[in-house]
């Protein structure tokens, strides 16, 4: 099972590719109980809720830069 460690602006790989073909990778934009994603290739966007989202995530590409809460 896959880390659940993901966060906004994100990078992420879900299990389908999206039609367009130009790009696999999906960039989170929103999240809340909603979750709504962008495809890198082409723009558009979709949203899921939380849970179907969880089940479609395949990977963690690249975390966004930025808040680190290491204490």
């Amino acid at each position: 099972m896959i880390e659940k460690d993901y966060d906004l602006n994100d990078i992420v790989e879900m299990k389908k590719e999206h039609p367009c073909h130009k790009s696999k990778y999906w960039k989170i934009i929103r999240m809340g109980a909603d979750i709504r994603i962008k495809c890198l290739g082409c723009g558009t966007s979709v949203l899921f809720p939380r849970v179907q989202f969880e089940k479609k995530l395949k990977r963690i590409i690249e975390k966004a830069p930025g808040e680190t809460n290491e204490n």
